[in-house]
This record gives C-alpha cells, sequence and structure tokens, in this order.
C-alpha cells in the first residue's frame, strides 16, 4: 500500500515492565508501517525487569529508547516521548499489544487528507476486565455530560496527533486517560474511529481498583482547570465575595437588634456565625489573588519539565 505521507512519524510508547512484548510490539509496528519514515520512541518507565536490555539487543536504528531516571508513571512518561518525538504526526499507544499497529494507516488518511489534528480509536470488543472496563464507561459518561464534548472511548491509547497540538499537551496525574480532551481543550479538529483490540499478550496489567479514584481526582481537576484555571479568582473571589456580604448582612441585622431593640446579642450564635463568613470570605478571596499569582508564574516557568531523563539510546547505542 502506497504511504499516505512522505513526512517523518513519531511512534511513541510508554513502557513498564514489558520485556515480553517489546519486541513482538517493534516487529508488529515494522510490518504496519512499510514505506513510512518513522521513529519508535520506547520511554521506559524505570522497569524492574529487563525492558531496557531487550530494546537494546534489537540494534534497531528506527527505535530510540528514553530512559527516566524513576517511575513516574504514564502520564509523564508519555510526555516525555512526546518531548523527543520529531516527527509531523505522533502516533501514541500502549506497550502490551493490546492496540494493534496495522490501525495506524487508516487514522492517518483522516490526519492528513481530512485535515483533522488529532484521530483518536474507539476500541472493538474490548478484551479487558469488568475492573477497566466498568469505571472506563463511567468516565467517558462523566466527560460527556460534563464538557459536551462525545468522546466515546477515552482509554483508548492509540491516536494520531499533529505535531503542533502534542507538542502543546500538559500532562500530569493520571491526564493520560483524557488527552483526547486536553487537545480538544487547546482547539483540536478531533476524528474517532474504529479500532482493534486484543487481549494482553504477555506480562501482568498495571490497572487496580485504586487507579479508579485517582481517574475520578484528576477528572475533577481537569474540571477546574477547564473553567479556572487561567482566571481562578472567578471562582473563589466570587465565593469569597459572597461570603463577605452574607457576613455583613448578618452583623448589619445583630446591630440593628441591639441598637434599636436593646436585645443582647453577645451570646447569639448568629453573631460568630456572622463573623465565620467575614473571615472565610476574605480567606477565600486571598487565595484567589494568591492563585492568580501563582498561575502567572506558572505561564513563566513552562521550560521546566516534570521528569528527569537519565539517557537516550539509539540502535542500542547511548546518544
Amino acid at each position: 500500500m502506497q504511504p499516505i505521507t512522505p513526512l517523518l512519524l513519531s511512534v511513541v510508547v510508554p513502557l513498564y515492565n514489558e520485556e515480553d512484548n517489546v519486541a513482538l510490539l517493534t516487529q508488529k509496528i515494522h510490518e504496519s508501517l512499510v514505506g513510512y519514515t518513522y521513529q519508535i520512541i520506547y520511554v521506559d518507565d524505570f522497569s524492574k525487569d529487563n525492558t531496557r536490555k531487550v530494546i537494546k539487543g534489537l540494534n534497531d536504528d528506527r527505535v530510540h529508547l528514553v530512559e527516566l531516571k524513576k517511575n513516574y508513571g504514564q502520564s509523564l512518561a508519555l510526555a516525555a516521548g512526546l518531548d523527543y518525538a520529531e516527527g509531523e504526526y505522533i502516533i501514541t499507544m500502549d506497550g502490551d499489544l493490546q492496540n494493534d499497529p496495522s490501525d495506524i494507516p487508516q487514522m492517518l488518511h483522516f490526519a492528513v487528507n481530512e485535515d483533522f489534528d488529532v484521530v483518536t480509536g474507539i476500541r472493538q470488543k474490548r478484551k479487558d476486565s469488568l475492573v477497566k472496563k466498568i469505571p472506563s464507561k463511567i468516565a467517558n459518561f462523566l466527560v460527556r455530560r460534563v464538557t459536551k464534548l462525545d468522546i466515546k472511548d477515552n482509554g483508548c491509547a492509540l491516536k494520531v496527533f499533529t505535531r503542533d497540538i502534542a507538542k502543546e499537551l500538559n500532562l500530569y496525574g493520571e491526564m493520560h486517560r483524557f488527552i483526547t480532551l486536553l487537545a480538544h481543550l487547546e482547539g483540536a479538529q478531533i476524528k474517532q474511529v474504529p479500532v482493534k483490540h486484543h487481549a494482553r499478550h504477555a506480562g501482568v496489567s498495571k490497572y487496580g481498583l485504586e487507579r479508579v479514584f485517582k481517574v475520578v481526582a484528576d477528572m475533577m481537576l481537569l474540571l477546574f482547570i477547564r473553567k479556572y484555571f487561567q482566571r481562578p479568582i472567578h471562582l473563589f473571589g466570587i465565593f469569597g465575595v459572597l461570603m463577605i456580604i452574607l457576613g455583613i448582612f448578618i452583623n448589619i441585622y445583630l446591630l440593628i437588634v441591639k441598637l434599636g431593640l436593646g436585645e443582647d446579642i453577645g451570646t447569639r450564635p448568629l453573631l460568630m456565625f456572622g463573623m465565620m463568613f467575614i473571615l472565610a470570605g476574605i480567606q477565600l478571596f486571598t487565595i484567589g489573588i494568591v492563585m492568580e499569582l501563582l498561575i502567572r508564574t506558572y505561564y513563566e516557568s513552562q521550560q521546566k519539565r516534570p521528569y528527569r531523563i537519565k539517557k537516550v539510546s539509539v540502535g542500542g547505542q547511548t546518544s
């Protein structure tokens, strides 16, 4: 089949303890991208097995190995790969062979010929356990309802990005699961296509029930970022002002009761509530101002990355 584009492709794959999968995965990527110009970027997230040794033993000039100094998690490992990637189109996928590299050409068609910024897969006939399927369905439902972005499978790792969009993504926590939503917030035009899904070839799944809570927490943070990240004063400031106003009204009422009716207000719980509302309002408003300053600092310090690379090897040789 004739290649869809002559431009360089970067296939980014985060790895953690995938020594039994990485050689076969490399072979399948080569078979799927015959005629293309591409690089395979394996980001080793401080594996405890022989993953790095197996990759170096491939002696493949198209394979780049980025070794992280410690285990940062999948999101930062993916971020390291995206930062390293040189291609005009960047493909992401998992390293457990559940994604099928043969789906990449059809996804490239939509990115190249139909000018989509992101092409994301919808896994057909998923071969995962209920422990993975149920939280995934809940997360997909919540994203659709809250953001109005109709993405049917946010958890599918197989995606094709244009270089511009991929380089703008800031990943942390478990945010790789919402990478399509992050791209949408950057203004990306998104296409969804059905892709194949296989059972894990070898190794052990890293997904456990504890990750459900991490995903929920990161989603809440993402929704906060979507609405208030650039102007947190709009959230904290408004609540702060409302609480201050409520506290002032309570104290005005108590002042009228004291001066107009001559009643004792020193022992009334309402006096305490009035003062608490004012103090809490001032604190919230102050938090909003402080966060505004932190956000300004954040935007001015984007050159610093939250991960550390130990070394990079190309074709088994340290570069």
